[in-house]
């Protein structure tokens, strides 16, 4: 098990968009309260980092956090992890089960956006053990 970062923010969907939070508590069904619970597991969070942001801004593109639809924002680049791979995040573990698909929305913010985050947006994973998350947890990747 190796520490490779911390969880910055966190977010959760509403239908009216997404909301910061302090915590969330997620279960193998997903995050409670997101309206995405219990939809598809396998995209149960989102997770991004604060490299995509930082990616944005450095073209011109500056974007409040969450904007992205992450649940879970954190100051570790994850992209390059692969399917299966899994990180704890206090007593939570989280199980990596697809990259994030380029999503055509962001042409609302900025005509660039898809593009230019199209590897770098964010990774999805599954529940495999139930907590709660906080902000400020360590993040680490299981061997």
């Amino acid at each position: 098990m190796t520490k490779v970062g911390n969880i910055f923010s966190l977010f959760y969907a509403t239908v009216n968009g997404s909301a910061l939070t302090l915590e969330l508590v997620v279960d193998k069904k997903g995050i409670v309260k997101d309206k995405h619970y219990n939809k598809s597991i396998e995209r149960s969070v989102l997770i991004s980092s604060l490299e995509s942001y930082a990616l944005a801004e450095k073209h011109g593109i500056a974007v409040p956090y969450g904007v992205l639809g992450e649940n879970v924002l954190i100051d570790y680049n994850p992209y390059h992890l692969k399917t299966g791979d899994r990180l704890k995040i206090a007593n939570v573990i989280l199980e990596i089960s697809q990259h994030c698909t380029l999503c055509k929305s962001f042409t609302k913010i900025d005509a660039k956006l898809p593009k230019l985050l199209k590897d770098d947006r964010g990774i999805f994973a599954k529940v495999i053990k139930s907590g709660c998350i906080k902000e400020g947890d360590d993040i680490y990747l299981l061997d």
